[in-house]
């Protein structure tokens, strides 16, 4: 299966998942949950981190992560394994403790961070665990409205500061943002591929960090291909209804910039076998 494709650069932002391995628990007790969010401190000390939110489940947690040194994957590995060490120890056990890598979806910080600093911490909230935020007790909701104090893991300044200069009324504007976001599901909307959540030129930004990566088979083409131009400004309208030319255009939309036959059929309004046999014959 294709990996996805860490793009890591000096002040990236992510919303990092990790769940448990074959779905089970990754905490047994409110120790754990203690134990983690100290590794995670450490961790954020050590690689210069910024954590403006986090949700802890009970098999998978949910971060999101500034990375000002873009060193996102050496603090990741700290951070699993070193919780691995310390679940295992602690219960006596052996063997992986998570699923596979961790996922990371780069976010665009102007436009997108709050909405997913919102989105990790009403989690319990949609998976039915608690029935308002400030309920569960293991994310940073509570610190981060003024419930109690932040936990030192977290930082609340930049949230808080998106809604004003002094604390309590900042804290009550943050109240006001989480609670009208329950409900909401669609969040990703704007997602590209597997890993970028940004407006339209968020991915044209990032194409110099993809340099060299168009030959590597292991990524997926979504990622390999970000920057590339829309199927609008490939197929201009007035030379789509040449034959040779639209042609033409098809072929390179399959070939440099990677898009789907199916995706230029329902563009094109054409049958999937007709882009599958002008592209097969100019192979």
């Amino acid at each position: 299966m294709a990996r996805p494709l860490r793009i890591e650069y000096d002040g990236a932002v992510y919303h990092v998942t990790s769940r448990g391995n074959a779905r089970k628990p990754i905490y047994l007790d409110d120790a754990d949950r203690e134990m983690f969010l100290d590794a995670l401190n450490k961790v954020n000390l050590k690689f210069n981190w910024l954590c403006h939110a986090y949700c802890l489940m009970n098999n998978h947690y949910h971060l999101v992560i500034e990375t000002p040194d873009g060193n996102l994957s050496k603090g990741m590995r700290q951070l699993n394994g070193i919780y691995t060490q310390l679940f295992n120890r602690s219960h006596n056990r052996v063997g992986h403790i998570f699923q596979g890598r961790y996922k990371a979806i780069l976010i665009q910080k102007e436009t997108h961070l709050l909405e997913v600093c919102r989105y990790a911490v009403l989690n319990p909230v949609r998976a039915r665990a608690a029935g308002q935020p400030e309920d569960w007790l293991w994310s940073s909701y509570r610190g981060t409205a003024g419930f109690e104090k932040p936990h030192p893991t977290v930082t609340t300044d930049w949230v808080l500061g998106r809604f004003g200069t002094k604390r309590k009324k900042a804290e009550r504007r943050y109240r006001e943002f989480v609670n009208a976001g329950i409900g909401e599901k669609n969040i990703w909307r704007d997602r590209v591929g597997q890993g970028l959540l940004g407006d339209e030129g968020f991915s044209g930004e990032l194409k110099g960090y993809l340099k060299g990566v168009d030959g590597l088979k292991e990524i997926p083409k979504s990622q390999r291909y970000l920057g590339r131009p829309a199927l609008g400004e490939i197929f201009a309208a007035e030379l789509v209804g040449k034959k040779k030319q639209r042609n033409r255009m098809i072929l390179d939309a399959v070939k440099r910039c990677g898009y789907s036959q199916n995706e230029i059929a329902a563009y094109l309004g054409l049958h999937y076998t007709t882009i599958s046999r002008i592209v097969n014959k100019k192979a």
